[in-house]
């Protein structure tokens, strides 16, 4: 039971922001770093990965929610350097100015994300 509380806890939650990728790309964009090319296309593509890795949590195939959960943890290590990113320029969350101890201190959710996904990827 509490494995698919957080089975669908994780896919709402990456479907709902990666739909925010397309309805309001603005703050992610913000926070791609320079170096990379082309952020909007990069915000559109981690939207989709998002999605997709939500959607693919909650089918009921075990194959596809393993291989699901094993995207999303590429896709948290892959959107990384933009959260570091985010904390170096101190960029706000949304329209949230943040603390930069605040900002430091989001860094570590990733490993959680990645926890999270890794123990799905056991279960599916």
């Amino acid at each position: 039971m509490l494995t698919l509380a957080l089975r669908w806890l994780l896919a709402l939650a990456m479907t709902g922001v990666g739909i925010l990728h397309f309805t309001d790309p603005r703050p992610f964009v913000r926070i791609v770093p320079p170096v990379l090319p082309n952020p909007l296309a990069l915000v559109y593509l981690s939207g989709v990965f998002e999605i997709l890795g939500g959607v693919g949590l909650v089918v009921p195939i075990a194959v596809t929610q393993r291989l699901a959960a094993y995207g999303l943890m590429a896709l948290f290590l892959a959107v990384f350097p933009a959260n570091v990113y985010m904390a170096w320029a101190r960029i706000p969350l949304g329209n949230k100015v943040l603390p930069v101890w605040a900002l430091w201190a989001r860094l570590p959710l990733q490993g959680v994300l990645l926890a999270w996904a890794w123990f799905l990827a056991q279960q599916g």
